[in-house]
C-alpha cells in the first residue's frame, strides 16, 4: 500500500472517484488510505470545452477515470485519437509528448496522461493560432472523433 493521501475540498465541490461523483456540502479533508483513482472537478473538461485537438484526446482520457465500466472502449478511442494526431501534428515537441503520453496510458497512467496533456495545450494554442494545423484538418479531427 502507498502512503495516505489528503485532499481538501470547498463546500459544493466535486471529486470523481473510482467513477462516482461525490460533491460536498461543507468545508472537508478526504484522506485515501489505499490506492483510488480520482479526479477533482477542476480538472473535469465538460463536453462542450473539447475545442481543440488536444483538449477532445483529454476529454476521452478522462472518460478512462471517470467512466471505469467503459474505460476499454474509452482506451481503444484513445488509441485511435493518437494516431491521428501523430498523423496531423507536424511540431516535434508535440509529436515526442503525443508517443510519451500514449505510454502512460497504456501503463494504465492515465492521470499523469492528463497532465501531460494539459502541459501541451499553450504549445496547441500557438500553433493553432499560426495556422500550422489547418482549420480543416482540426475539423476533420472533431468529424473523426465524434464518429466513435
Amino acid at each position: 500500500m502507498k502512503s495516505t493521501l489528503r485532499i481538501s475540498l470547498k463546500s459544493g465541490e466535486r471529486i470523481f472517484v473510482n467513477g462516482a461523483v461525490l460533491r460536498v456540502d461543507r468545508k472537508v479533508a478526504l484522506e485515501f488510505l489505499n490506492d483510488v483513482t480520482f479526479l477533482l472537478e477542476n480538472h473535469v473538461l465538460q463536453p462542450e470545452q473539447a475545442t481543440t485537438p488536444l483538449r477532445q484526446l483529454y476529454f476521452i482520457a478522462q472518460m478512462i477515470l471517470i467512466n471505469p465500466e467503459g474505460a476499454k472502449q474509452s482506451t481503444a478511442m484513445f488509441r485511435k485519437s493518437i494516431i491521428m494526431l501523430l498523423s496531423c501534428f507536424k511540431n516535434e515537441e508535440v509529436l515526442s509528448e503525443l508517443k510519451r503520453i500514449d505510454g502512460l496510458v497504456t501503463q494504465g497512467r492515465a492521470f499523469e496522461a492528463l497532465k501531460a496533456i494539459r502541459g501541451l495545450y499553450p504549445l496547441e494554442d500557438q500553433i493553432l493560432n499560426n495556422r500550422e494545423m489547418t482549420p480543416a484538418t482540426v475539423e476533420h479531427i472533431r468529424k473523426e472523433i465524434a464518429r466513435w
